[in-house]
């Protein structure tokens, strides 16, 4: 094979991992920021179930402080009431006792609500509160993993950098250049090369013609598909002979 031919072939794979990586890189903040985002939408709701819970006992407390109010009306009342001269006066003073007594017992009423209410809102708080610690458990490992897997990923992102100037060094920059043109180009999604197999162009699966075939099985210059533009290159098959050479000779 030829030398130049090596070259794009492994710098094709360089730029098919330096791609994936790019993309990773890029990807791992966002995912960092929709995990936060979750959590921070969780945190408003037990938030707003505190809230919910606090308010339902202040109301409770406002009930409590209105029965003691109308408590201490009806001790000043039926006071009052001993001291009734005419039937009148005490109708009006048992008239207003009785609703007094009726708002107590409007009161209470709304204490047994807001007491079933807070059952369900303190569940829900305590509930809220279990799984937010378990969540920011969860997203602070993920935000750790994500950073160690960014810096590998920067890390083997510099690597075939280095790997990739290499390459370009010592290929010929005709080479070079027709890589670059067919990869930059948008229909090729980035593939610039592409194996030959049983006489088709692996990447658009065209028939390739005999003659070109014939020559590309030669080796003797890069050849790009007469349909795709894709640099071509051909690996003859592997033989039952060739495969138990290899194996003695490992021996």
């Amino acid at each position: 094979m030829l030398p130049d031919l090596k070259l794009v072939i492994r710098l094709q794979e360089v730029d098919h991992r330096l791609s994936e990586l790019t993309r990773e890189i890029a990807a791992l903040p966002k995912h960092v920021a929709e995990i936060e985002t979750k959590l921070v939408s969780h945190e408003r709701k037990l938030e707003a179930d505190r809230a919910a819970l606090t308010a339902n006992q202040k109301d409770r407390k406002r009930c409590e402080s209105e029965i003691q109010a109308q408590e201490q009306k009806i001790s000043k009342l039926k006071d009052q009431m001993l001291g009734a001269k005419t039937n009148d006066q005490y109708r009006a003073f048992q008239s207003e006792i009785e609703f007094c007594e009726k708002e107590i017992r409007k009161f209470e009423d709304r204490i047994l609500e807001l007491m079933g209410e807070s059952e369900g809102l303190d569940r829900n708080v305590k509930a809220a509160e279990e799984a937010l610690k378990i969540e920011k458990a969860q997203v602070e490992g993920e935000k750790k993993e994500a950073r160690e897997r960014t810096a590998a990923d920067e890390a083997s992102a510099a690597e075939l950098n280095k790997e990739r100037a290499s390459i370009v060094a010592s290929i010929s920059p005709g080479a070079y250049q027709k890589y670059e043109r067919v990869r930059k180009t948008r229909t090729r999604n980035g593939l610039a090369v592409a194996e030959a197999i049983e006489g088709r162009c692996s990447a658009c699966n065209i028939a390739l013609r005999l003659q070109f075939f014939q020559d590309l099985k030669k080796g003797v210059e890069l050849m790009s598909c007469e349909s795709c533009h894709r640099i071509l290159y051909y690996n003859p098959p592997v033989s039952a002979e060739d495969l138990a050479g290899e194996t003695a000779r490992a021996r």
